[in-house]
């Protein structure tokens, strides 16, 4: 089994969809801060595109431990997560092009930059590599690579990609 985990609007064919809100496609409705409904160990793959960004960073640990329970031993985790170094870099580089933002909200790119990063969503934990993978460790998964979008160990995961302008895209294995 495979699950697409806080899908949203883009759910997957031959996928278990898994959203918080009841929305066209969405085969279980759970919010996965209370659990998900599967046993342990008894998901293949679990991809999660810019769920992360909903949470607080004090909920990270119940969230990676509860995806790292619900998959089996060796079993495959891709994340998509809002890209605080691209934000940061389109800053430094001086690049408004890379912003969002209309000016009516924001007009110079320091106001910009906070502005993205706070107002798609509301974003509550934008993500580093680094970041990721120190609560992906705490969680016990291992093998954890950045990943660019549309490439994957598994072609089958980076299929579910989106926002791959904003988006940092990790995958980690379950501990065997």
């Amino acid at each position: 089994m495979n699950l697409n985990l806080g899908c949203g609007p883009n759910a997957a064919r031959r996928w278990i969809n898994c959203d918080v809100a009841k929305l066209l496609g969405v085969d279980v409705q759970c919010d996965v801060r209370r659990g998900l409904p599967f046993a342990d160990a008894s998901l293949d793959a679990i991809v999660a595109i810019h769920p992360v960004q909903d949470l607080d960073w004090r909920e990270l640990a119940d969230f990676f431990t509860e995806l790292h329970r619900a998959l089996q031993p060796g079993g495959l985790l891709r994340l998509g997560a809002p890209d605080l170094d691209k934000a940061i870099a389109a800053y430094l580089a001086r690049d408004a092009r890379y912003f969002y933002v209309p000016d009516e909200h924001a007009q110079s790119l320091g106001a910009k930059l906070v502005t993205q990063v706070i107002w798609c969503g509301p974003v509550r934990t934008p993500c580093t590599f680094e970041f990721l993978r120190e609560w992906l460790q705490r969680a016990g998964f291992t093998a954890i690579v950045p990943r660019e979008f549309g490439v994957s160990a598994c072609p089958r995961l980076a299929a579910l990609d989106n926002r791959e302008r904003e988006s940092l895209f990790v995958e980690a294995k379950r501990s065997l």
